[in-house]
């Protein structure tokens, strides 16, 4: 009988799944892949607009960052399971409509959209950050380690916003 007495092949990832609250993380990864992928096309919309523009550069640099948390939330979703929102769609177009609308008022409207939205996933990271802690901050070492860190970088963004001229 084939695979009769053979182990099971192991995972591909290098996650331990063993004791993990999947549903806290099935969310965390779900909520926060939407977000970064969100984010991305925010600053895609952006960049259509003020990709030629003094301000270019700064929203690229964000928009790199972004990027970069994407491809790590893509990288979680396969190692711990996890199945994509469904609203991945809306997503797509929401969040460049959002970048690209707010760039049309110009760099002080991108700059406002960016202050605004890092302002509330750095908010959003915290009470994550929280959770896990609760939880058990051994158990989810790596996981915390990649959400404070990215909550960090937004929290930068949030500052890049205020320093081009966002509040006016």
């Amino acid at each position: 009988v084939p695979g009769a007495g053979a182990a099971l092949r192991p995972c591909s990832s290098q996650v331990a799944q063993d004791g993990i609250n999947k549903p806290v993380i099935d969310r965390i990864i779900r909520v926060d892949h939407a977000g970064e992928y969100g984010a991305n096309r925010i600053y895609a919309g952006q960049m259509a607009v003020l990709g030629r523009s003094s301000v270019g550069p700064v929203i690229q640099q964000m928009w790199n960052q972004e990027k970069n948390h994407l491809k790590k939330f893509n990288e979680l979703m396969v190692a711990y399971r996890v199945r994509p929102t469904v609203l991945l769609p809306f997503w797509n177009v929401a969040g460049f409509v959002l970048g690209a609308g707010s760039a049309l008022l110009g760099k002080k409207g991108a700059m406002a959209c960016t202050v605004a939205v890092e302002e509330s996933i750095s908010e959003h990271y915290n009470n994550q950050i929280r959770t896990l802690i609760e939880e058990d901050p051994e158990k989810y070492k790596e996981l915390l380690q990649v959400i404070k860190q990215f909550r960090d970088e937004e929290q930068e963004h949030h500052d890049i916003g205020l320093e081009h001229d966002a509040e006016a």
